[in-house]
């Protein structure tokens, strides 16, 4: 992968990302519902449109069949009288407005056909609208559960209990070290008595002799 896939791919999922968390479900199902709605109404015009049209064709096949049937007469009026001529340009006539008939009845089909098919698809954009209009609450309910479990959820992976072991440990290490300088001073203390008691005796052991020599008196 080239480095500019790499950085066009990077772009687009930062850009998605972004999207995602912007996505507030209330505010995009109500722009979806919306949406659905202005949809409702353009297929209604178009649908209305189309219907207007049909009648249209309805009234032009109408009047060809009517034109029809009435240069059909004419023609029979004209070879009653007698009048060949007249009687061919009523049949002429004739002929054209059953094809118009023949024409516009085809369109008329056609369009009996779309507008159907308008009016099947409206039917189904209008069920659709109102499922999803029947459902918006039920839809935020589960968006309001599913994002209140995910703050708990957070909350409890984030949740750090106090765990009183480090603070005891460090208590008693601070506890023995005072006992072990407790100690040290009381064997210091001890040492210092001994030292005294020995440097008394020492002192006892020089009057002593002291005492001795004095007894001997001079010249002795």
């Amino acid at each position: 992968m080239g480095i500019t896939d790499r950085v066009s791919r990077i772009i687009r999922a930062n850009i998605n990302d972004l999207l995602d968390r912007a996505e507030d479900p209330e505010i995009m199902i109500d722009q979806i519902l919306r949406d659905m709605a202005s949809s409702i109404d353009d297929a209604r015009g178009q649908v209305a449109t189309m219907v207007a049209q049909e009648k249209l064709l309805e009234g032009d096949f109408a009047e060809a069949e009517k034109l029809t049937t009435a240069w059909g007469e004419k023609a029979e009026r004209a070879v009653a009288a007698g009048k060949d001529d007249l009687a061919r340009e009523a049949l002429r006539r004739k002929r054209d407005s059953s094809e118009n008939a023949g024409l516009y009845a085809e369109q008329l089909e056609v369009q009996r056909h779309a507008v159907g098919r308008l009016k099947q698809q409206l039917g189904q954009l209008e069920s659709k609208y109102q499922a999803t209009l029947s459902q918006r609450d039920s839809l935020l309910a589960r968006q309001k559960r599913a994002r209140a479990q995910r703050q708990l959820t957070d909350q409890i992976s984030s949740f750090s209990p106090f765990d009183p072991t480090a603070d005891l440990e460090r208590m008693e290490r601070k506890i023995r070290q005072d006992e072990a300088e407790a100690a040290a001073l009381l064997e210091l203390d001890d040492t210092s008595f001994d030292q005294q008691f020995a440097e008394l005796d020492a002192d006892d052991a020089i009057e002593a002799e002291l005492a001795a020599l004095k007894s001997l008196g001079p010249g002795n």
